[in-house]
């Protein structure tokens, strides 16, 4: 372990000159053990000589930061080295390599992510009505279907201003500048006029015709609005006075953005979402099942890798324009491939903690959601996906020999929006329930019948007579000086085995790692809170006998920046074993492409003896995790 250093403005501006000076920093930001650089270029044989420092751990490239491990010290290092140099800790700068293509999927997913649920909520109010309609015909004429549709509709008739709230976070405008202007393209007004210019009437802005573009529904026109929104305030509030800014950066806004809305930006960006539907359609006219395999085959890869959100507007083009879908249909397939593919793990795993977590991801799969199906189930275990990916295929296939189109937006496609494909006259339902079965069977039972290596399967699910009594030998055989409780329910992982070099080495501590299976982290003892780190990902703890014991739920997850945790402690309190620390999303941490795996680590180890975990491989928050010894007294020489 790295020499304890005191001198905190030497070893911040020591790790700055190794890192080319602060001209070379674009930003620095610190989480529970590490500073974390984003540079302009990495100075040649800097990670050796930062390593090489007094008070450094170790120095690791993750992510396009160069990470200095300092340990527990890390809040005063970046402390003096922000009083000494001018280096932007916001954190929300990004790596200047980064691609277009990377920062398009970031925008998208940053939107849509955030109301996704909302259309899901809605498309399948919407589908439940499709059903009742089927099975009582004189329900759709009653006063009470009249309100449940258009409360089903209303997400998608207002979908611009939804869109304008979560750009603005994203782009960082004022919300409500942003939803002024994107409320102004779905003001009933509007969609007057342009109907009015529909049917042939010339309506005239400044002397320029205005076109009959509507914009509920629409995705592109208040996006981009936002984004080039996002430029207009900050020039406005960079020249306007300080005692004029508050009216008249709105003021400006709404005069400029909108009518260059109308006249370019609809119309542009409206018709370019219309031209690539119908590029994808032709596909469809041509050759169906090729645009099904693609589909069926390849969405779930598109889901890893984020370009799903990207074809949202597509799919919304195609309601728009011609009232339904087949992309969303063929997407159930690929949905019920996954799903299944969990659901075969489920069958043939003999690990318990792997059947839990397949069991969750494939009811969490009835709503549509596949992430922890593909993050924490089929891409794991690597044969069952590629099994889903082949079973989504084939499935669109069938789908499509039937003509199957979603006649309702689906928001996440999946079992419950079945129904969304029923159209009188058509065999499309008949389509999806075919193609959407054998998609999910068939990669259940070809993943149960081909297998997959068990990866957990070398780990006892219960501790051996022999691994019990070495442990009850140890611990009798010195002083304990503590004994700490699981701060989560989950399996036990061997520290060494973290896929994180500073954990795994113990550099930072002795301890253990923990695979949650709930997403609560509670106190494993009674004691203090000493540190709650701002992306809320790690906490720090002191007992009342000296343990000092750090937390840190999954690996590299601040760059989540805080958005899966909810902290329910402050530093400074007083806790007692056993009290809710903090609550995080699993499935969104691993929808991230992260992993959960935590590290229980005791940072002042030295003080002590041995730290012994308990044999048990899967615990209850609670249940003895670890026991820490008293140093074996010194020896004596006469």
């Amino acid at each position: 372990m790295a020499e304890k250093v005191r001198d905190y403005p030497k070893l911040a501006g020591d790790i700055v000159a190794l890192v080319g000076g602060p001209e070379n920093i674009v930003s620095a930001t610190h989480c529970a053990t590490r500073l974390r650089f984003i540079l302009k270029a990495l100075p040649e044989g800097a990670k050796e000589k930062i390593s090489a420092q007094p008070g450094v751990v170790g120095v690791r490239e993750s992510g396009g930061q160069l990470q200095v491990v300092i340990g527990t010290h890390v809040k005063q290092v970046y402390d003096a080295l922000m009083d000494q140099f001018p280096i932007d800790s916001t954190g929300e700068v990004e790596a200047p390599k980064e691609s277009i293509i990377n920062r398009l999927i970031k925008t998208m997913s940053g939107v849509f992510a955030p109301f996704i649920y909302i259309l899901a909520a809605a498309g399948i109010l919407q589908g439940s009505l499709i059903l009742i309609g089927l099975i009582w015909p004189a329900f759709t004429e009653t006063g009470t279907y009249e309100v449940l549709s258009f409360m089903s509709w209303t997400p998608f008739t207002f979908l611009p201003i939804f869109i304008g709230i979560t750009a603005a976070h994203h782009f960082k405008v004022n919300v409500y500048t942003a939803v002024l202007c994107t409320a102004a393209l779905v003001n009933p007004s509007l969609s007057e006029i342009a109907a009015r210019v529909s049917e042939g009437e010339h309506v005239n802005f400044l002397g320029i015709a205005l076109s009959p573009t509507t914009y509920t529904s629409t995705v592109l026109p208040p996006l981009i609005m936002v984004w080039l929104l996002s430029y207009l305030e900050r020039f406005l509030n960079r020249i306007l006075p300080e005692v004029v800014r508050p009216l008249f950066t709105p003021f400006f806004c709404l005069l400029l953005m909108v009518p260059v809305t109308l006249l370019i930006l609809g119309p542009i960006s409206n018709n370019g979402a219309i031209a690539v539907a119908e590029g994808y359609n032709w596909l469809v006219d041509i050759a169906p099942p090729v645009a099904a395999a693609v589909v069926g085959g390849l969405w779930q890869v598109l889901v890893i890798f984020g370009f799903h959100w990207g074809i949202t507007p597509v799919i919304l083009a195609n309601f728009a324009e011609n009232g339904s879908d087949s992309f969303q249909a063929f997407q159930t397939a690929a949905v019920l491939g996954q799903v299944g593919a969990a659901f075969g793990v489920f069958l043939r795993t003999r690990n318990r903690e792997l059947k839990t977590v397949a069991a969750s991801a494939s009811v969490t799969g009835i709503f549509g959601i596949t992430e922890p199906a593909i993050y924490g189930v089929t891409l794991r275990l690597k044969r069952p996906f590629i099994i889903g990916l082949i079973a989504g295929a084939v499935g669109a296939i069938i789908m499509s020999f039937f003509g199957t189109r979603h006649y309702v937006y689906a928001g996440l496609p999946g079992p419950l929006t079945l129904i969304n494909a029923h159209h009188p006259g058509t065999n499309s339902l008949l389509g999806i329930i075919l193609g959407a079965g054998l998609a999910f069977f068939g990669a259940a039972i070809a993943v149960y019948l081909i297998g997959f290596k068990d990866m957990l399967n070398d780990a006892p699910s219960e501790a051996s007579e022999e691994d019990l009594a070495a442990f009850e030998e140890a611990v009798s055989s010195s002083d304990v000086a503590s004994r700490i409780a699981s701060p989560l329910t989950g399996v036990i992982v061997p520290l060494n085995s973290v896929d994180d070099p500073v954990f795994a080495s113990g550099s930072m501590g002795d301890g253990v790692a923990i695979e949650p299976t709930s997403g609560e982290v509670h106190a494993p003892f009674d004691g203090t809170v000493v540190a709650v780190l701002p992306s809320q990902h790690a906490i720090g703890l002191r007992s009342d006998d000296g343990i000092d014991l750090l937390i840190h739920v999954g690996l590299d997850t601040v760059s989540l920046q805080g958005k899966p945790f909810t902290v329910a402690v402050g530093q400074g309190d007083r806790v007692q074993a056993g009290d809710l620390l903090l609550s995080f999303d699993r499935d969104a941490i691993l929808a991230a492409g992260l992993v959960t795996t935590t590290p229980v680590i005791i940072t002042n180890s030295k003080k002590f003896g041995s730290i012994v975990p308990v044999p048990q491989k899967s615990l209850r928050h609670g249940d003895e995790l670890m026991v820490v010894l008293e140093p074996a007294p010194a020896s004596v020489n006469h």
